[in-house]
């Protein structure tokens, strides 16, 4: 078992309604699904207490030409009004897309936001703690240090798995959010969604499945089991397969009670004007997101091959992301060398159970074979 974790527990003050588990589970639970009530019980006693902010626009219903409630500049210039603080045009877009209701989607300022407001929902300052599975997602850790929240870690296997039994021990009685990033990042791979779904029947507070690169896997969404499990949030972006990275738009799917204090908490209008907009447009242009995607995933398959014929290569990682990680010899020599050469990777030689490994995003054509060069010149000096 490959566990890390704080030495201080800061354990719960609060009364919570069901016990956590401290055992693994073998087999998948029986249990019927975590009751929305006890969901309730893991919120921040202030969180359930607040009054959240209500903007001008989110006040009024109907239909209006003159509008003189927000203090808004009132000359058009397709900009001078605020932006659908709950952004419903775009979540109708996303609902018809995914097949779920409206009042199960979550938008925010990128998945980061999402991250950050889930830990403040449900984390009480160093009381609460988070668990992360290394090597993951580094904006987890950020978000709970921001909150002072403590983070709790328990390592994937060599093989980058999920050790279930591992994982559901180390459980503490305030450990009240899991982060599972599948497929993962940086390693690549998916886990089993079997193995996942344990987790979740396993875990009593909430598990976030962190769902970035999803697009590119070959297996089916952890959305699919949002109508099972109460406890379940899962996060996508537009930022990877439908290339908008520049607009930072996330999304959340979960019950609609856990949405609805996710919209409380939320600044009034967190997904500006510009970005609905973006968003929608590239919504009715699903045949560029699809062919952007095939491309990748081609893409993807022709630099792991070409990649495996190099010598300084000791192993090619399997990925349903965009991107290979890659064990290669003298990792931070080869990286100062393509800095060198105008070409940017990213070295993850410091991160645990990735030594010596560099992460090469999938480019274009064009840029995997200038990579490509570069690569087989540095095999000749």
């Amino acid at each position: 078992m490959r566990v890390i974790l704080n030495k201080t527990f800061y354990y719960c003050k609060k009364d919570i309604s069901v016990a956590l588990h401290l055992t693994a589970q073998t087999q998948l639970s029986t249990q019927t699904p975590k009751s929305m009530s006890t969901i309730k019980n893991l919120i921040r006693p202030n969180i359930q207490k607040m009054t959240a902010y209500s903007s001008a626009r989110s006040e009024f219903k109907g239909k209006a030409h003159i509008f003189l409630d927000a203090n808004e500049n009132p000359f058009d210039t397709d900009l001078n009004r605020y932006p659908d603080p709950l952004q419903w045009k775009v979540k109708e877009e996303i609902g018809k897309w995914k097949n779920i209701e409206v009042q199960s989607i979550f938008l925010g300022n990128g998945s980061d936001e999402v991250i950050d407001l889930l830990i403040r929902i449900f984390c009480e300052p160093r009381e609460d703690a988070i668990m992360i599975l290394p090597p993951t997602y580094g904006m987890y850790q950020v978000s709970a240090a921001i909150s002072d929240v403590e983070v709790q870690e328990v390592l994937l296997t060599n093989d980058y798995q999920l050790d279930i039994t591992a994982i559901l021990e180390a459980v503490q009685p305030n450990t009240k959010l899991l982060f599972v990033c599948s497929p993962n990042n940086p390693t690549g791979n998916s886990f089993n969604l079997k193995a996942i779904e344990e987790l979740v029947e396993g875990f009593e507070g909430i598990v976030v499945v962190d769902e970035a690169y999803i697009d590119f896997a070959g297996q089916a969404s952890c959305v699919n089991l949002l109508k099972e499990y109460k406890n379940l949030v899962v996060t996508q972006t537009f930022s990877k397969a439908w290339g908008l990275a520049g607009i930072r738009l996330g999304m959340a799917f979960a019950a609609k009670e856990i949405i609805d204090v996710l919209n409380k908490v939320k600044p009034p209008y967190n997904v500006n004007q510009l970005t609905q907009n973006a968003a929608l447009e590239a919504l009715q242009n699903v045949e560029r997101y699809e062919w952007e995607r095939a491309n990748i995933l081609q893409q993807r398959n022709f630099l792991k091959e070409e990649l495996m014929g190099f010598d300084f290569v000791k192993k090619v990682f399997p990925s349903d992301a965009n991107f290979l990680l890659v064990r290669v010899k003298e990792a931070q020599e080869l990286y100062d060398y393509l800095t060198s050469k105008g070409i940017i990777v990213r070295n993850r030689s410091k991160v645990v159970l990735c030594e010596g490994c560099l992460r090469f995003t999938v480019g274009t054509e064009e840029e995997n074979l200038e990579l490509l060069e570069a690569l087989r010149i540095y095999t000749e000096n």
